[in-house]
């Protein structure tokens, strides 16, 4: 009995340490990450000229 359960404490280590390599490839190589989106570039408000066009409209229709 006792060595039955030496087999199966070394089948579980070993499992254990697979999945513990598996997960540190994975993360090593793995797409990082990032803020940084190259497709669409922020522009404040007071630069954006949509949006001053829309406000100088809004302004003549009050006045």
């Amino acid at each position: 009995m006792a060595k039955g359960g030496g087999d199966q404490m070394i089948y579980l280590l070993a499992v254990i340490g697979a999945l513990t390599v598996a997960v540190l490839v994975w993360r090593a190589f793995a797409p990082q990450h990032s803020e940084y989106t190259p497709g669409r570039k922020v522009i404040a408000p007071d630069d954006d000229p949509e949006f001053l066009r829309k406000l100088d409209e809004k302004r003549k229709r009050e006045e």
